[in-house]
């Protein structure tokens, strides 16, 4: 669906108070732990408490600093200080290493931590899990994935940015021996065992190329920035919808055609990701081509029908990963670097505003499971499907609305951040004050 004057416009002043709601419904779902600390499950029904940046308390920090620096309210950084203590008590005992899954991930929030609040044993205890991550590398990789996610590329951009450049280069050296090629550049498989190899900024080429491309260029290693514009060009190579649009196949061939669909349009697996890692590459390359192709990226979005329901399985998802606050960080970046009209995110924001869940606990987001019933999923707490990736966005666009700093408290390994400058007056938002 495509902006309209159609559109019901939320007033900024309703999406701030959408925020605090939802703040609210997720600070009230924190578990106490040992020595004052806090943790999160990823439902509040689990029993089982979640570290990961991915679905859990390292995913929560973020959107606690996001609230703290917007409202300048210390009961949420001092909401952060007691998750920090929460989830350095669970540095040791946390059995995965990559950075949406397991110990690289809690040691970026935690170094974060750190520097935006001067806690010593939140840097301490970043020091000791990057140490374990590192001492656990089997000299190609940390476990069967082998990507963004779950795998090398991303344990190289979570230790370039908590400060360990050797780390991440070490993380990402494995790409240049190990790269398949194509007849238009290089891929990769995300595991061993598998035919398909995928495409996408999540679990494919592109959350590869992004590693090489941010790493290579900061610690001058021009092989590694070479091999990323190698398998961005291979990705480029299998677009569906040019000239003015780009859409890649999720995977080729078809990874789980029973259960995956063969296009998508989200961060995860689609243009709004794709676009993060051509950001990134007009970046580091200052060629206008990845510019070029981000547009392209963003034509199919805001032309594909979401966040419309279209047909069953379509746009089911409010989240960060896999949804719509996903796609409105992304609008985000746009209006911020090239004063892009507000009518899309708008459109972004009315749907999050009609579908939220909203009583006297707080507000919070169900999304549906089409081959379900019932169809609707408990709320989630986290980054990925939840409150703390919806928030955040909700936050940014507020502040954005009134003419404030577009960056986040928070830099995401795989979001590039935009320049520190005010966008536009209140008065060119486009949105009611």
């Amino acid at each position: 669906m495509t902006a309209s004057s159609e559109v019901t416009v939320v007033a900024v002043d309703e999406v701030e108070e959408l925020a605090v709601d939802g703040l609210r419904w997720l600070t009230a779902a924190a578990r106490a732990t040992a020595r004052g600390g806090l943790a999160w499950t990823t439902r509040p029904s689990d029993d089982e408490i979640d570290p990961m940046l991915y679905s859990g308390t390292a995913g929560i920090v973020p959107v606690l600093l996001e609230a703290w620096r917007h409202f300048g309210d210390d009961s949420y950084a001092d909401t952060a200080l007691r998750a920090t203590r929460g989830l350095a008590d669970m540095v040791d005992g946390i059995e995965d290493d990559s950075l949406y899954f397991g110990r690289t991930g809690t040691a970026v929030v935690l170094r974060t931590v750190h520097d935006e609040l001067g806690d010593p044993a939140a840097g301490a205890a970043a020091d000791r899990a990057l140490e374990l991550v590192r001492s656990r590398f089997d000299g190609t990789r940390w476990g069967a994935l082998f990507e963004l996610m779950g795998g090398n590329a991303g344990i190289g951009l979570g230790a370039l940015l908590a400060g360990d450049a050797d780390l991440a280069v070490l993380a990402v050296e494995p790409y240049l021996r190990t790269a398949e090629q194509t007849p238009a550049g290089v891929h990769w498989a995300h595991r061993a065992g598998t035919d398909a190899r995928l495409h996408h900024i999540s679990h494919g080429t592109l959350g590869i190329v992004l590693a090489l491309a941010r790493v290579g260029s900061a610690t001058g290693r021009a092989d590694l920035a070479e091999l990323a514009l190698a398998g961005a060009a291979d990705v480029v190579a299998r677009d569906e919808a040019g000239p003015e649009g780009f859409l890649v196949p999720h995977s080729t061939p078809q990874y789980r055609p029973d259960v995956i669909e063969p296009v998508s349009y989200g961060w995860c697996h689609g243009p709004a990701g794709d676009a993060q890692a051509f950001r990134l590459l007009r970046d580091v390359t200052a060629d206008p081509v990845w510019s070029a192709l981000a547009d392209r990226c963003w034509h199919t979005v805001t032309n594909s029908g979401l966040p419309q329901r279209l047909r069953p399985g379509f746009w089911d998802n409010h989240g960060r990963c896999c949804g719509t606050a996903g796609v409105l960080a992304l609008a985000c970046d746009r209006i911020a670097e090239q004063r892009d009209p507000y009518d899309f995110a708008r459109v972004l924001i009315a749907d999050l505003a009609a579908r939220v869940v909203r009583d006297a606990d707080g507000a919070r987001w169900s999304n549906f499971e089409h081959r379900s019933t019932p169809g609707d999923l408990e709320p989630c707490t986290g980054w990925a499907m939840g409150n703390a990736g919806i928030v955040r966005e909700l936050l940014r666009f507020v502040r954005l609305s009134r003419g404030g700093d577009p960056r986040y408290a928070f830099a995401w390994p795989d979001q590039p951040q935009v320049p520190a400058r005010a966008t536009v007056r209140p008065s060119d938002a486009g949105v009611v004050q």
